[in-house]
């Protein structure tokens, strides 16, 4: 899939799109229901996120030979794995909605938004594609603020309060809202 992965999806897609780390995989499936245009490629590496998502493709006793739908793959690695092996400028829209947010100083070198990740996802999300970043943590929060200063691949402006329209709702969103903590969006543009 890596080396040419518009060749995983049947019929070939119009865009490709990469979620890192869908969690239960409800913002997967919402985009590729609205966007059948677009072959996403989710990443989740917890098992429990995968069964739920596949719980909601796979009908009971269809495990063996229900197929996914033509424009999702799975990725049940490391993102950053696969990030590596992507050809430059294939990706037209990355996701990392609620990332882990490693709230201890010395787990920063964990978290994805890191300037060796933003050096990655440069390489291999294309001229005007989108990177879509939303988090509730103001540990997290802070930390992607003073990445995105420090860099000079993407166009940054300051994160929206409020998920914007176009974003599907998350069920971790729905979470940290309901417990009051404020999420932060960004959407960020490739230079």
């Amino acid at each position: 899939m890596a080396g040419d992965p518009r060749a995983a999806f049947v019929p070939p897609p119009a865009e490709l799109w990469l979620e890192i780390g869908f969690g239960g995989g409800e913002h997967a499936l919402a985009q590729i229901a609205a966007h059948p245009q677009a072959g996403l490629i989710a990443c989740e590496v917890f098992e429990p996120g995968l069964c739920s998502l596949l719980a909601r493709l796979v009908p009971e006793g269809g495990e063996a030979d229900a197929p996914l739908p033509g424009n999702l793959r799975l990725w049940d690695d490391d993102a950053r794995a696969l990030i590596q092996a992507l050809p430059d400028a294939c990706l037209d829209r990355v996701f990392l909605l609620f990332p882990d947010p490693w709230p201890k100083a010395r787990h920063a070198k964990r978290r994805f938004v890191h300037p060796a990740n933003i050096a990655g996802l440069a390489r291999v999300l294309k001229p005007g594609g989108e990177w879509r970043v939303a988090s509730d943590d103001p540990t997290y929060q802070a930390w992607v603020s003073e990445m995105l200063a420090g860099q000079d691949a993407f166009d940054a402006p300051a994160p929206a309060a409020a998920r914007p329209q176009a974003w599907p709702p998350t069920r971790y969103e729905a979470k940290a809202l309901a417990a009051g903590r404020r999420p932060l969006y960004w959407s960020l543009t490739r230079r």
